[in-house]
């Protein structure tokens, strides 16, 4: 993938909309929902792999005994809304990576590191320490291989978003990965400019 990719103004609203299903609500309320959802997979699917980006979403999972063991990688920045958070799960993760993603951009390098990550198989902290992790979710989806028997789940937070002609509740975006999201994230990485 050639060069830094940077989300075009006039594009922007695009990229704020949900890339797979809302599950809207508190935290409270929607981490229960998830679990209720896992558990459904489970019975149909050998093998159920989570994905995290974001902060919030990553500690809440962690924090859920029953969801923590699909986890595979956590992509974080250690900031909410602009505050600092401490995830404070280190010790769970074999390997933690530190990473620079400015914002509103998709580096080069992040193609290519996650590709390595989710190839290890090893359970990986990605930590953001320069920019955001936002738009991560795109090559992540992207590197993701479609595996017989196995639901691949990319999970991120969705906040509340009150000032567009398509106003969304928060909640906790799921993507399920398959071939026709495959198609719409390179729909979206197409409309983005090379820096």
């Amino acid at each position: 993938m050639p060069n830094n990719l940077k989300i075009p103004e006039k594009e922007r609203h695009k990229f704020s909309q949900p890339l797979g299903k809302l599950i809207s609500g508190t935290r409270e309320q929607t981490i229960p929902q998830v679990e209720q959802l896992i558990k459904e997979y489970s019975k149909e699917h050998s093998l159920i792999r989570i994905y995290l980006v974001g902060d919030i979403v990553s500690k809440d999972f962690l924090e859920n005994s029953y969801l923590k063991a699909f986890i595979r990688l956590c992509i974080i920045d250690e900031k909410t809304q602009r505050d600092k958070i401490t995830l404070g799960f280190d010790i769970f993760f074999d390997k933690i990576i530190e990473f620079k993603s400015p914002s509103g951009t998709i580096p080069e390098e992040s193609f290519e590191i996650l590709d390595q990550i989710i190839k290890s198989n090893a359970r990986t902290l990605l930590k953001i320490t320069e920019g955001e992790e936002d738009l991560l979710v795109l090559p992540l989806v992207l590197m993701l291989p479609l595996i017989e028997n196995c639901k691949t789940l990319v999970f991120y937070g969705q906040p509340p978003i009150t000032d567009s002609k398509n106003p969304l509740p928060e909640g906790i975006v799921m993507v399920d990965v398959s071939k026709r999201i495959k198609k719409l994230v390179k729909k979206f990485i197409s409309i983005m400019k090379q820096d």
